[in-house]
């Protein structure tokens, strides 16, 4: 996907000599994404060659730090569309007005029924509910069910967790907790968890590839996904009561050197093929209505039936005190 059409190829390609001055300019668009965005390579063959339009992807890193890139870039955009802004940031991206208008006709297939507001700035791509993930064999069958069950003494040094200010599933895991016990609540329940020793790590990469016991580590206990399960061969499960809803979006960007080929990129991101491989790809769920899911998924990852969550205006007005208190609580 890491592929820049040079322009002397597109010359060649459209049939034109290096000495015409009427060439057309190479249709290439830049999506910004995170670093886990994939895609299969003949899915994203077959779009470049029906459209015409040449993908070259920008991944800067992780949810939190693409909309920091995005924000900041905002006057002069890094790309045409971004994928991975998602429902922990996506209030901050728009009311810093990074994404513009616009209503894909593909977006009624499903991704509606996740929308962000009703700008039409941002569109629904997959859903990744942000669970803990245990490590059965590694518990001795004895499993947490829920948030109360982690500040138990026979959890004690078992869970890991992503700092909430520098990562994405970090942050919903602590959105969670404030939803699940309120604003009045969430501190005692962290106080809870460290004295429990809750053992606190940068991303989601080093808490599940080195920290957790189904991989590396030594902790069975971690904050990842509802469909991280997928992933591991049954091995591992999600604990649904512990879910927080976590949405990811994509947008054509504001200021947008090439608009109109960047909204046929953002309808490929929600259309039909597109969808299809997003859970074998990138281990979510599509926001496509009627899209099959692996086989295996029903039992190993089914998608949260009521999933934590807060009104994203709440979010967007209390985020950075609440992540500066839990800083001061837990790190401090």
């Amino acid at each position: 996907m890491r592929r820049i059409l040079a322009v002397c190829a597109a010359l060649v390609l459209a049939g034109c000599s290096a000495g015409t001055s009427t060439a057309p300019q190479s249709r290439e668009v830049t999506l910004v994404t995170h670093d886990s965005f994939a895609v299969k390579q003949e899915v994203l063959d077959e779009f470049q060659k029906s459209s015409g339009i040449t993908v070259k992807q920008l991944a800067s890193g992780d949810a939190g730090e693409l909309t920091n890139k995005l924000v900041l870039t905002k006057a002069n955009p890094i790309g045409d569309v971004a994928f991975g802004v998602d429902s922990t940031f996506a209030s901050r991206a728009l009311s810093e007005g990074v994404f513009a208008e616009y209503a894909s006709p593909e977006a009624s297939k499903g991704a509606q029924r996740y929308k962000a507001d009703d700008s039409n700035r941002l569109q629904a791509v997959d859903v990744g509910d942000v669970c803990l993930n245990i490590d059965p064999a590694k518990l001795g069958g004895v499993e947490p069910k829920s948030y109360e069950d982690l500040v138990d003494p026979k959890f004690k040094d078992k869970l890991v967790v992503e700092n909430p200010a520098t990562s994405s599933p970090g942050l919903a895991f602590l959105l969670g907790t404030i939803a699940k016990f309120g604003e009045n609540g969430w501190q005692e329940y962290w106080t809870k968890l460290k004295a429990n020793g809750v053992k606190v790590v940068s991303g989601w990469e080093e808490a599940y590839n080195q920290e957790f016991s189904a991989t590396k580590g030594d902790r069975p206990i971690v904050v990842s996904y509802a469909s991280s399960p997928s992933a591991e061969g049954g091995k591992t499960k999600a604990v649904l009561d512990t879910c927080y809803r976590q949405v990811e979006y994509a947008g054509v960007l504001s200021g947008a050197k090439n608009p109109e080929d960047a909204e046929k990129v953002l309808d490929f991101l929600l259309g039909e093929a597109f969808q299809a491989q997003v859970a074998e790809q990138m281990y979510v769920y599509p926001s496509r209505e009627g899209v099959a899911l692996p086989e295996s998924w029903a039992e190993d990852a089914p998608l949260p039936s009521s999933p934590q969550s807060l009104p994203a205006e709440k979010v967007k007005d209390n985020r950075e005190a609440w992540v500066e208190q839990w800083r001061k609580l837990v790190q401090g």
